[in-house]
């Protein structure tokens, strides 16, 4: 996917984030990438780490910094303790449509991401995404053998939650596997 392409889904995504009453942060957009290029084979150009919070991609970061600099989209600042929100600006809009054959390609994908994540705050988004990251790193492992590497990397997260977590992945790369 070329850059242009690649800025219209983000585009897309941030809108559909916000749309699906995500809080719509950074956070909410480096995630939902990440588990759409997993989950649903949608080809970012983007490097992860598995970093403080979960799977992380300073290009992604990066690219973010200049779809705002480009006046695609804008953050909105909020009250403490959270961070700002993303917006779409009309120029972004404007994008989106253009992309017209890449948003019909990628459409279902994006639409699929909010409804699933949508409603989830930044600590589901870590589990999710770091059970995810485990599950590709660790296939062959078990389930509570991926929850406890998942809370050997991150051990704020209980047992029973990076459990859960791990299932939800399952279930989901169950059906493509």
């Amino acid at each position: 996917m070329n850059r242009l392409a690649q800025d219209a889904v983000l585009v897309g995504l941030v809108r559909r984030l916000r749309d699906a009453d995500s809080w719509g942060g950074e956070t909410h957009v480096q995630k939902a990438a990440y588990l759409l290029h997993e989950l649903r084979g949608v080809p970012f150009a983007f490097d992860f780490i598995l970093y403080k919070h979960g799977p992380f991609s300073f290009e992604l970061r990066d690219e973010l910094a200049s779809m705002q600099s480009d006046r695609l989209i804008e953050r909105e600042p909020r009250r403490l303790p959270y961070g700002p929100q993303l917006q779409v600006t009309d120029r972004g809009r404007a994008l989106e449509h253009r992309m017209q054959k890449t948003m019909a390609r990628y459409g279902e994908d994006l639409d699929w991401v909010a409804s699933w994540l949508g409603g989830r705050g930044v600590t589901d988004l870590e589990r999710l995404a770091t059970a995810m990251w485990m599950t590709r790193h660790h296939d062959d492992a078990s389930v509570p053998a991926r929850a406890e590497r998942l809370i050997a990397k991150k051990p704020h997260i209980e047992l029973s939650d990076a459990i859960d977590a791990v299932e939800e992945i399952d279930a989901l790369v169950a059906p493509t596997a």
